[in-house]
This record gives structure tokens, sequence and C-alpha cells, in this order.
């Protein structure tokens, strides 16, 4: 017996080919995941991030229904259910949390202090009270960050920069959110210099949406910016709708937004985050804590442009901002 033991830890990583009957015999255990979703479960951007996310646990070994199980919920952009389907993740016991956005990491914090929770596309995590600091995450969640707040004011220069004639912006923005907040006051802190006149426009459901960006566009020279929050990723087939039925010239957080339609985005990859979370998740089924693993930020921050927007616009986009776009769509 000592022998073939022996024989096993001399094969490796070659174990992880093995059929898992072949694998149990070693003592091997199931584990588990909880996966938190703000989106529905038929949102195409939801399932594109759920996907990097198990494509990254497999490249680590790790495959649904071999030595892992996956317990997925969605929800859909209703808080109370968040907070339900948290609750019930929780009660599974899991090994570790995969919680998506601030509303769902708000929700697994509060159903458990004790079970691991790795968090992605979190604005402020040390203002939301998730963690103490970023090198030192202290308690029970940990994760990766979706951008700093100051990245709003990005988003005002470069839309002027489009559209040198805007000096009236809607911003878009979730008011239940701190990020709904956080991001305003950034992009309000550098409108008097660049002078253009804010309406922040505060919505919680599509026929806000609606209403309040046809009342904006009666107006001239407007532009629009989408501020990060599950509310603007559920609704952004409406929105850049919306942008294009007005002759809003917008920015957004996401490329996905642009790929519909939309006219540009600056941001890091939302999808890239989920990959990035299945080595945290890693860590933690082999015994690292999450108090010890330190916050990331984004590694990278791509701009993308569609030019048959810009087009239909009647906008003819600078070439430094050409220059400095990571994809072009046409």
């Amino acid at each position: 017996m000592m022998r073939r033991r022996e024989f096993i830890s001399l094969l490796g990583g070659a174990a992880a080919a093995w059929p898992f009957a072949a694998r149990a015999q070693q003592g091997e255990r199931m584990r588990r995941i909880g996966v938190l979703m703000p989106l529905a479960e038929d949102d195409p951007e939801g399932q594109s991030r759920l996907r990097a996310f198990v494509q990254g646990l497999q490249q680590l070994g790790w495959t649904d229904g071999r030595n892992l199980r996956i317990d997925i919920r969605w929800g859909a952009g209703d808080a109370e259910r968040i907070r339900r389907y948290a609750a019930e993740l929780a009660a599974l016991a899991p090994d570790v949390v995969l919680s998506a956005a601030s509303a769902s990491t708000a929700a697994a914090i509060e159903a458990t202090r004790t079970v691991p929770i790795v968090f992605v596309n979190v604005a402020d995590p040390v203002g939301a009270g998730y963690v103490n600091s970023l090198a030192r995450p202290g308690g029970n969640a940990t994760g990766f960050i979706l951008y700093e707040y100051s990245l709003g004011a990005k988003w005002l220069e470069l839309l002027k920069e489009l559209a040198p004639q805007m000096t009236r912006t809607a911003v878009i923005r979730d008011p239940t959110i701190p990020a709904g907040a956080g991001q305003f006051g950034a992009i309000q802190s550098v409108a008097p210099s660049i002078g253009v006149e804010l309406s922040p426009l505060s919505v919680r459901e599509p026929s806000e949406i609606e209403n309040a960006v046809a009342a904006f566009a009666r107006g001239s020279n407007g532009g629009l910016i989408v501020t990060g929050s599950p509310l603007a990723t559920t609704h952004s087939n409406l929105i850049v709708a919306l942008a294009a039925r007005h002759k809003l010239p917008a920015i957004y957080y996401e490329r996905f937004f642009v790929a519909a339609g939309g006219l540009i985005s600056y941001g890091p990859s939302f999808v890239g985050q989920f990959g990035r979370a299945a080595s945290y998740v890693d860590r933690i089924l082999k015994g690292a804590k999450p108090a010890d693993l330190p916050v990331q930020a984004p590694t990278k921050y791509e701009l993308v442009v569609n030019l048959k927007t810009a087009k239909a616009l009647g906008l003819d986009l600078p070439s430094s901002v050409l220059a400095r776009a990571d994809e072009v769509i046409e």
C-alpha cells in the first residue's frame, strides 16, 4: 500500500486527468462553491462571466461534478431576492462563495461571517466595509476591485473629447448602491473645469430610465454617462437603444455596451475578473484564508469605440482617441 502511494505522488499533476472514481480512492472529497450573481440567468453577459470563472477553475484542476459542486443563484437585479439567495447559499455551508458586484457581496457578508467569500466587480470594498484594508482584508472576504471611483472623471473627459460641442451631460446611476454616489462625485469633480453641466438620473426601473433620458434629451448639446451598476447591466440594451434614439453620445463602463451598439467604453474587463477570481477560490480550497489574500486592482483598462455608432451620431472621432483604442468595432 505504501508503494502505491509513493507511485501516485510521483505522478504528480498527471492525476488531474484521472477519472473521478480513481481519484476518489485517494480520499479526495467533493468541494462546494456557492455563486451569487446579481443578473438574470438568461443574461448573456452574466453567462459569459460565469463561463470565465468555470474555465478558470478547470485550468486549476477543479471540475463541476467531479471534484467540485457549484451552486448558482441569479438575483435578476432584485435586492430582496439577492438577500434571500445569499442566506440560502450560506445555509449550504459551502467551502467558498463567489459574489458578483456590491449588492451580492453585501448580502453574502450579512449572511455569513465564517464562510470564505471572494468578490468581483466591487468598486470600493473598504468604504463599503467588506474588508479592513486592501492589503490586509482581515475578515472572511477578499477579491477584486472593479475600478477606482476616480475613473468617472476619465469618462467625462473622454466623452468631451469625442463630442466637444457637449455642454450638458446626464449621468445614469443607481442611488441604492455606494458606487452610485462615488462615481457621480468623481464626475462632478471635473465637470466645471471642462464646462459641462451635470444632470444626475437616479433610476431604479426601466420606465424611469426611459422617462428620464427622454426628458433630458429635449435640451441641446447633451451627452450621457452610464455608471457601473447591476441595474445598468440588466437594462443595457434599453440604455443603448435610448442613446441612439435621442442621438446622445454616450460612454459606458464596459465593452459589452459598445458591442451592442454603444459609442464608447472605458474600464476593466468584467469577464476577466471572473477568470482571475478562480485563482483565489483555488487558493482558499487549498487552505488559504481570505484575511491573508490582498484585494487586487485591475491590471488593465480597455478603451473600445464603435465607428458605426459614431457615424450615426455625426461624430468625427479624433485620431487621438482612435490611436489609444484597444478595440475599434466597425
